[in-house]
Protein backbone atom coordinates (compact mmCIF):
# COMPACT_ATOMS: atom_id res chain seq x y z
CA UNK A 1 0.00 0.00 0.00
CA UNK A 2 1.11 3.52 -0.71
CA UNK A 3 -0.19 6.91 0.31
CA UNK A 4 -1.47 9.30 -2.34
CA UNK A 5 -2.17 13.00 -1.86
CA UNK A 6 -5.28 14.13 -3.75
CA UNK A 7 -7.44 17.23 -3.85
CA UNK A 8 -11.20 17.07 -4.10
CA UNK A 9 -13.49 20.07 -3.85
CA UNK A 10 -10.49 22.21 -2.91
CA UNK A 11 -9.60 19.96 0.05
CA UNK A 12 -6.44 17.90 0.34
CA UNK A 13 -6.75 14.27 1.35
CA UNK A 14 -4.26 11.49 1.89
CA UNK A 15 -5.52 8.10 0.73
CA UNK A 16 -3.98 4.64 0.94
CA UNK A 17 -4.05 2.57 -2.19
CA UNK A 18 -2.49 -0.58 -3.58
CA UNK A 19 0.21 0.35 -6.09
CA UNK A 20 -1.62 -1.49 -8.87
CA UNK A 21 -4.77 0.61 -8.26
CA UNK A 22 -3.04 4.00 -8.00
CA UNK A 23 -3.84 5.30 -11.49
CA UNK A 24 -7.47 4.18 -11.28
CA UNK A 25 -7.85 5.93 -7.92
CA UNK A 26 -6.35 9.16 -9.25
CA UNK A 27 -8.64 9.07 -12.30
CA UNK A 28 -11.65 8.40 -10.05
CA UNK A 29 -10.79 11.30 -7.75
CA UNK A 30 -10.35 13.59 -10.76
CA UNK A 31 -13.75 12.55 -12.16
CA UNK A 32 -15.49 13.06 -8.81
CA UNK A 33 -13.77 16.40 -8.29
CA UNK A 34 -14.82 17.66 -11.72
CA UNK A 35 -18.43 16.68 -11.02
CA UNK A 36 -18.36 18.35 -7.60
CA UNK A 37 -16.79 21.50 -9.04
CA UNK A 38 -19.57 21.66 -11.68
CA UNK A 39 -22.24 21.35 -8.98
CA UNK A 40 -20.49 24.02 -6.88
CA UNK A 41 -20.26 26.38 -9.87
CA UNK A 42 -23.97 25.94 -10.63
CA UNK A 43 -25.01 26.45 -6.99
CA UNK A 44 -22.24 28.28 -5.08
CA UNK A 45 -24.29 28.57 -1.88
CA UNK A 46 -24.46 24.79 -1.37
CA UNK A 47 -22.48 23.33 1.52
CA UNK A 48 -19.64 20.91 0.70
CA UNK A 49 -21.69 18.13 2.31
CA UNK A 50 -24.68 18.82 0.04
CA UNK A 51 -22.40 18.98 -3.01
CA UNK A 52 -20.90 15.61 -2.03
CA UNK A 53 -24.37 14.08 -1.61
CA UNK A 54 -25.53 15.37 -4.99
CA UNK A 55 -22.36 14.09 -6.66
CA UNK A 56 -22.80 10.68 -5.01
CA UNK A 57 -26.34 10.42 -6.31
CA UNK A 58 -25.22 11.37 -9.82
CA UNK A 59 -22.38 8.83 -9.78
CA UNK A 60 -24.70 6.10 -8.46
CA UNK A 61 -27.24 6.93 -11.17
CA UNK A 62 -24.53 6.72 -13.81
CA UNK A 63 -23.43 3.34 -12.43
CA UNK A 64 -26.99 1.97 -12.42
CA UNK A 65 -27.42 3.05 -16.06
CA UNK A 66 -24.09 1.62 -17.19
CA UNK A 67 -24.33 -1.28 -19.63
CA UNK A 68 -22.16 -4.35 -19.74
CA UNK A 69 -19.87 -4.30 -22.76
CA UNK A 70 -18.97 -7.95 -23.27
CA UNK A 71 -20.06 -11.47 -22.53
CA UNK A 72 -23.50 -12.92 -21.94
CA UNK A 73 -24.74 -9.73 -20.26
CA UNK A 74 -23.78 -7.44 -23.14
CA UNK A 75 -26.08 -4.41 -23.25
CA UNK A 76 -27.71 -5.14 -19.88
CA UNK A 77 -27.74 -2.19 -17.49
CA UNK A 78 -26.30 -2.77 -14.02
CA UNK A 79 -29.58 -1.69 -12.36
CA UNK A 80 -31.54 -4.13 -14.53
CA UNK A 81 -29.07 -6.91 -13.75
CA UNK A 82 -29.31 -6.19 -10.03
CA UNK A 83 -33.11 -6.28 -10.22
CA UNK A 84 -33.04 -9.67 -11.97
CA UNK A 85 -30.66 -11.06 -9.32
CA UNK A 86 -33.02 -9.84 -6.58
CA UNK A 87 -35.96 -11.54 -8.33
CA UNK A 88 -34.03 -14.81 -8.62
CA UNK A 89 -33.08 -14.64 -4.93
CA UNK A 90 -36.74 -14.10 -3.98
CA UNK A 91 -37.75 -17.15 -6.05
CA UNK A 92 -35.04 -19.24 -4.43
CA UNK A 93 -36.12 -18.13 -0.94
CA UNK A 94 -39.74 -18.98 -1.75
CA UNK A 95 -38.75 -22.42 -3.08
CA UNK A 96 -36.68 -23.16 0.01
CA UNK A 97 -39.58 -22.17 2.26
CA UNK A 98 -41.90 -24.48 0.29
CA UNK A 99 -39.42 -27.35 0.57
CA UNK A 100 -39.16 -26.83 4.34
CA UNK A 101 -42.91 -27.27 4.69
CA UNK A 102 -42.90 -30.70 2.96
Amino acid sequence: MERVEVSILDRSLTLSVDSSEREKLIASVKHADQLMQQIKAASPSLSPERIAIMASIKLASDLMSMESGDGPFKGVQFGEFQSKINDINALLDQSIDELKSI
